[in-house]
């Protein structure tokens, strides 16, 4: 089966990229199943539920997040009712939402998504690791086609994690920094692996904004509303091939597309 994840989607920008440009991808990679991260969709900080619902509708199957999750108040109210959007499944018990989910797709095949996040210099959850045991165990009582989504700053983190889960998922696929790495592999027992697949949104920017706000930031060290970018849209992510049977990936392109 053929995966399509969109890595960070970024503001307006990001959004009218992947509405453009999905469906021609859905077609030209013949695409199974799409996974995007959705954490700074809304004005370039959270999303909302209204925003949800029309990525849904566009034809992604799950939307994944991180420590931005939380930044629009109304979402409180939605996350806890659609199973399709992902929250970090490492926060603590009782935290609404879902960190996992199991999506049967057209074609009867199920296909599991995890969602972590991860601990260096981000705020301090509970072990992405022990968490990701845990879950990968009982996503493999009905699949053996697992793709995770680890929200984290620091490479070493990372890396360290997919190698944990080699051979016990299907991918692990880095999100957070929106800068593409360029080291997109398959490990040794069939996990796909990329430590970051970027961003989609204005590359004429600083990870997503306007630079001319970051650079004040920088210089005055003062406070600076940050706002998304528009300049130079790209989409960044990951095409994928997975044995259905197996669950192991088979093949792994990183994809960069301009937008028109």
């Amino acid at each position: 089966m053929n995966v399509l994840f969109i890595g960070d989607i970024v503001g307006k920008c990001g959004r009218k990229l992947v509405f453009n440009l999905l469906p021609e991808l859905i077609n030209d990679y013949q695409i199974d199943f799409c996974i995007a991260n959705i954490e700074n969709v809304a004005g370039g900080s959270g999303i909302t539920p209204a925003l949800a619902r029309q990525l849904l509708d566009a034809d992604i199957n799950v939307l994944t997040s991180g420590n931005h999750i939380w930044d629009k108040k109304e979402i409180e109210g939605f996350i806890g009712s659609e199973e399709r959007l992902l929250r970090p499944a490492n926060y603590p018990p009782g935290v609404p939402g879902f960190g996992s989910v199991l999506v049967r797709l057209a074609s009867g095949i199920n296909v599991g998504a995890l969602n972590l996040a991860g601990r260096v210099f981000m705020n301090s959850l509970d072990c992405p690791f022990r968490t990701a045991i845990a879950e990968v165990e009982n996503l493999r009582k009905y699949t053996s086609i697992i793709v995770v989504d680890f929200h984290a700053e620091a490479t070493s983190e990372k890396i360290a994690l997919g190698w944990y889960l080699d051979g016990k998922v299907s991918a692990v696929i880095g999100t957070h920094t929106h800068v593409q790495t360029a080291d997109c592999k398959i490990l040794p027992k069939g996990t796909g692996y990329i430590t970051d697949a970027g961003m989609t949104g204005g590359f004429d920017s600083v990870i997503g904004v306007k630079k001319e706000q970051v650079l004040k930031r920088f210089l005055q060290q003062t406070p600076v509303r940050f706002e998304p970018s528009g300049g130079d849209a790209r989409l960044c992510g990951l095409f994928l091939k997975i044995n259905e049977k197996t669950g192991c990936c088979t093949e792994i392109k990183n994809l960069q597309i301009k937008g028109t």
